[in-house]
């Protein structure tokens, strides 16, 4: 009996997680030091509520996407810098809970701090806001670069999930500063495997996504 509830424990994909479908992982499961701070939980998001599917603050993703997002932290690491995850898959719940926010036009709590210069009628239309999300195929990561002691963001020009130009990963309006750390992040992302998204300089797509066309509801717990 023993030995059966040790291979039980082992043979799911984390001992203190459910058990995920084939080729998912818990990315701390393989790298505890990269940092998560799945905002989707909290009530610090664009809608300004938890989001559903979203359980717990766990990081979860494709075991390809996992594997070269290691490469990319062991490259940040010699240099006091780490990665921070604030989105990898995300369940087709909450992909519907931001359409049914979205649909509602009249709830715009958060306005100020994530789209205070785009009407929200305009977020379908200009691609900030979808009915499909990539993150949904489990190789999507929108992510930044932090102090790997402190867990302090870099400072990138605009904030996670700010809705406006000032997100385009190549938007000229920033400092220097600003600029060479963003280009530091998508450097390091393209190098590893991932494509950008050219409305988001968070959000990067692994190239060879083992899931291309299915999307997947379990939620994050």
């Amino acid at each position: 009996m023993k030995k059966f509830l040790i291979f039980i424990l082992f043979s799911t994909s984390s001992i203190f997680g459910q058990v995920l479908p084939k080729n998912f992982v818990y990315l701390n499961d393989l790298d505890p030091t990269i940092q998560l701070e799945l905002r989707y939980i909290t009530n610090h998001n664009f809608i300004g509520k938890p989001i559903d599917g979203y359980v717990n603050n766990k990081g979860i993703i494709s075991l390809p996407a996992a594997k070269a997002l290691i490469k990319v932290q062991q490259e940040l690491k010699p240099f006091g810098l780490s990665l921070k995850i604030y989105d990898a898959y995300r369940p087709q719940q909450a992909v519907n809970h931001f359409v049914r926010w979205a649909e509602n036009l009249k709830d715009t709590v958060m306005k100020w701090e994530f789209y205070p210069k785009i009407p929200k009628s305009e977020l379908f239309n200009q691609g900030y806001i979808a009915s499909k999300s990539g993150h949904s195929r489990g190789s999507t990561v929108d992510l930044t670069l932090a102090d790997l002691k402190t867990g302090i963001p870099l400072d990138m020009g605009s904030p996670y999930d700010y809705f406006g130009v000032e997100s385009h990963p190549l938007f000229d309006k920033i400092s220097s500063n600003q600029k060479a750390n963003r280009l530091l992040l998508r450097n390091l992302m393209l190098q590893n495997g991932f494509k950008p998204y050219e409305n988001e300089w968070w959000h990067f797509t692994l190239k060879k996504e083992p899931f291309p066309t299915k999307y997947f509801n379990f939620p994050i717990q």
